[in-house]
């Protein structure tokens, strides 16, 4: 059928109302957002944005309602959708932004994808990744890992990705979202190492939507996090409270889940992976610990300063 880009939409959407099929590859997700109340009688009231480009830039899509129970697991970083019969509106100005793994790739702020259940009803189908042509020119998804010893130079809210051996795993502990509210945020601490330096990541892994990897985290496992933001504390010894923590884009995976990820052919993780043979298991066994409560960042030594 004849497609259309994403540069093309940009420019001739407010002129039409139909618009032709797209070609897209999935590039960040962001976690379910539930946003039903009381007084609104909706059935599914479900949102999940993704990132999704062509040979032309990237795009917002948004998932809508009854889709994001029917699509949310089958769609994944590095999918390749083809949309039919979706809406174009006015972005949303308050949506965070996800780093692009590739600085060069033009974005398209001003729009986003809108699919729904009608009005009109988004037909979405996945091209499995065999199927995948060259010529459709859909770029790769790119990634910005890091290391652990590269950690110590990067400035505050810099957004990474990592990936290491977990040496600690703290319990699951909740945070008020506002004061007095009645909302949670789940999150539970993680200590990570690649060999590259004395000092593990720590990392600060709120739930996202992948209950079944953030509740089997544990020694041992090789842990990838992906659109991590560095915290540090400007005011103290900066170095001593550096961490991480999951942004609303963040994907997290672990041993049994790397299989045909994206990420598998990324040097710096291929790097992690040669490191990881040179270890001896019983060694780094004998170092992990799980569990118990972590406070952190640390307290003052005295009094008067806490």
């Amino acid at each position: 059928s004849k497609l259309t880009s994403l540069g093309q939409l940009e420019m001739t959407w407010r002129s039409r109302v139909h618009f032709h099929p797209l070609l897209v590859r999935v590039l960040h997700k962001s976690r379910l957002r539930y946003y039903g109340k009381p007084e609104k009688k909706l059935d599914m009231p479900y949102q999940a944005y993704f990132e999704v480009a062509d040979g032309s830039g990237m795009m917002s899509m948004v998932l809508w309602n009854s889709l994001c129970p029917e699509w949310y697991n089958s769609i994944k970083v590095g999918t390749v959708l083809l949309l039919e019969q979706y809406a174009i509106k006015n972005s949303y100005p308050f949506k965070t932004q996800p780093t692009p793994g590739d600085s060069q790739m033009k974005r398209f702020p001003a729009i986003e994808i809108s699919l729904n259940v009608r009005d009109p009803p988004t037909k979405i189908s996945i091209v499995p990744e065999e199927m995948v042509k060259p010529e459709w020119g859909l770029p790769e998804v790119k990634y910005r890992f890091i290391t652990r010893s590269e950690l110590d130079d990067l400035p505050n809210n810099h957004s990474c990705d990592v990936i290491g051996l977990v040496t600690f795993v703290g319990r699951a502990e909740r945070a008020r979202k506002r004061e007095h509210g009645e909302d949670f945020w789940l999150y539970r601490w993680a200590h990570a190492i690649d060999g590259t330096s004395d000092q593990p990541f720590i990392l600060e892994l709120f739930a996202t939507s992948q209950p079944d990897v953030f509740e089997h985290i544990h020694p041992m496992t090789y842990l990838v996090c992906t659109q991590m933001r560095v915290v540090r504390d400007l005011t103290e010894d900066p170095s001593s409270t550096i961490y991480l923590t999951t942004s609303n884009e963040s994907q997290i995976f672990i041993t049994g889940w790397h299989k045909g990820q994206p990420y598998t052919k990324d040097t710096k993780v291929k790097n992690f992976i040669q490191w990881t043979k040179t270890q001896s298991e019983a060694d780094q066994m004998r170092k992990t610990v799980i569990g118990g409560y972590y406070p952190f960042p640390r307290p003052p030594n005295n009094f008067l300063k806490y």
